[in-house]
């Protein structure tokens, strides 16, 4: 074998390679399993039948093919990393936007060596991608002016079109509980990848996608009446807490001493899970999804309810009486949903006003909320009962420096809330762009003490708290095919002349457990929450 053949192979499987390798989850690497492109063999029998009627292709027609090649390649890269680092299909149409945030906080959170390394990186790989290519597709293009190459480069293509034409008509044509294995193994085609981005185009642009009807908002909610309702979303608060051997077990004790924090100040507390709309990311389709009680899996759903005029769990409340307040420590620009929900006042990040040390992407503690929270709203005039919507995000990716705990709330609306050691020991856990998993833990914790520290600084009012998950982490944390479930507990107040103890048998008659602990099944879909939480809230019809 000479090593014109050898260069001829090599480059046959860098084409082939390219278009056909898996990802390593949960990494972004990837690694070839020997499956076979079938975009390589269209590519060389259109060659081959090119060269039969015209000649040779020119240089600059060759770059121009390595140059589509690459596309081919970040898209196939795309479509196979995303679910492994993401937990979800990507959408370019709508992910593409948010990139210019995504790459600010990205900004803000690494270190700048790190930062300039990657880009360098990505661009050195483009580049070198490109050369190769454009050297492969011209040894291979040398290749057919040889019949004899040619010839045998042709019965392979062919023969590759064929075998996978034919395994796609047996497999459509398969009987149902017999499926089809197929005996040659081919990697998804990177045009279909290509043609279903182009679909999400349309369909996005078209307004074709159908919502369904919201359910009956006339809940009368006698059984929360007086109460302060509080429905915080805990950003990656997912079912892997509960169920993941190397992270349950390290967050006992915290979940301990909120179950503590929960008896101590004479209140209970049920719990379930429910099936978010999304992974990884996205959270504004839980909150709309809950909210509205119709689901949104996309953001052309959560695009086409906003244009509507809808009731929401918020208007349930304001027609009841209630103040309506959405709590937004992460809110810094414009939030379209804020008027599509109705809300009667909106905190954001500018009118919080933190000065403290700076945690995550969005710099604020969601302990420091809460305690400011509860400042301002003393200054309100109205003294009506509230509907708080909270979404935290002191556990958003990537989980780290966590905030330190801070026992003394009232230090939280200072200048200086933590003191130099805890500041020191947070900051030395900086993002370990490797393990996620025990900053998640740490953020977790967290989160769990500033929920129970919040019930005893509140002991004795009459509050109701709706606490659940948004999403699951990102797969980088939650594993390979977890689900999208996600907790819920309601915590209400008992014993006492504001005894709400009849909402936690309401709720575990419809599946909720006792404690904060959920068990399987899920009890649906979140948006169908909605309905069973208004349903709990009410006095019973008879």
């Amino acid at each position: 074998m000479g090593p014109t053949l050898l260069t001829l192979i090599a480059a046959l499987v860098l084409l082939n390679a390219s278009l056909s390798f898996h990802n390593i989850w949960p990494t972004p690497a990837i690694a070839w399993r020997g499956e076979l492109s079938i975009e390589l063999a269209v590519v060389l029998i259109a060659m081959i039948a090119a060269r039969r009627g015209f000649a040779a292709p020119s240089r600059t027609v060759l770059r121009w093919m390595a140059g589509c090649w690459v596309l081919l390649v970040i898209g196939h890269y795309a479509d196979v990393t995303t679910p492994a680092l993401y937990g979800r299909d990507i959408n370019l149409y709508w992910d593409l936007r948010y990139m210019p945030d995504v790459a600010a906080m990205v900004v803000s959170a690494a270190p700048l060596w790190l930062i300039v390394l990657s880009t360098t990186a990505v661009v050195v790989v483009v580049v070198v991608l490109y050369l190769l290519f454009e050297r492969s597709l011209r040894r291979v293009s040398e290749a057919l002016a040889d019949s004899r190459a040619r010839g045998w480069i042709g019965i392979a293509a062919t023969a590759a079109i064929v075998v996978f034409a034919g395994q796609h008509l047996i497999a459509r044509f398969s009987q149902p509980g017999y499926p089809f294995e197929p005996p040659v193994a081919f990697a998804t085609p990177v045009v279909q990848t290509y043609a279903r981005q182009a679909r999400l185009v349309i369909d996005a642009r078209s307004g074709s996608n159908s919502l369904a009807a919201s359910p009956p908002m006339n809940a009368g909610l006698a059984l929360v009446r007086g109460a302060d309702v509080f429905l915080v979303f805990i950003e990656s608060y997912g079912a892997i807490s509960y169920e993941r051997q190397d992270i349950a077990p390290r967050l006992a004790a915290s979940r301990a001493g909120l179950d503590a924090a929960i008896r101590d100040t004479n209140r209970d507390v049920v719990s379930a899970y429910v099936e978010s709309p999304t992974f990884g990311g996205s959270s504004w389709l839980a909150h709309l999804s809950l909210m509205s009680g119709v689901e949104v899996r996309d953001p052309a759903s959560n695009a086409s309810l906003m244009t509507q005029k809808r009731e929401t769990m918020v208007t349930v409340f304001e027609r009841q009486g209630y103040r309506t307040v959405a709590l937004m420590p992460g809110l810094r620009q414009r939030w379209p949903e804020g008027g599509f929900y109705g809300f009667d006042d909106i905190y954001g990040a500018a009118r919080l006003d933190y000065r403290g040390p700076e945690f995550g992407w969005f710099a604020i503690p969601d302990q420091f909320s809460l305690a400011r929270f509860e400042a301002l709203e003393r200054t309100q005039p109205s003294r009506s009962p509230r509907f708080v919507f909270f979404p935290t995000i002191s556990t958003h990716f990537p989980f780290s420096p966590t905030p330190p705990y801070q026992p003394d709330w009232t230090r939280m609306l200072t200048d200086r809330p933590y003191g130099g050691p805890a500041i020191v020991d947070a900051y030395a856990h900086q993002p370990d762009w490797t393990s996620f998993g025990p900053g998640y833990v740490n953020a977790i914790a967290y989160t769990y003490a500033t929920l129970g520290g919040y019930l005893r600084e509140t002991a004795g009012r009459d509050r109701i708290l709706i606490v659940l998950g948004d999403h699951q982490p990102a797969a980088a944390v939650s594993g390979e095919g977890a689900p999208w479930d996600v907790p819920v507990h309601v915590i209400v107040g008992i014993g006492s002349a504001s005894d709400r103890s009849r909402i936690l048998d309401r709720l575990a008659a419809r599946g909720f457990r006792r404690g904060l602990t959920p068990q399987r099944p899920a009890l649906g879909h979140m948006h169908t929450l909605l309905p069973v939480l208004l349903d709990a809230f009410s006095e019973e019809r008879k």
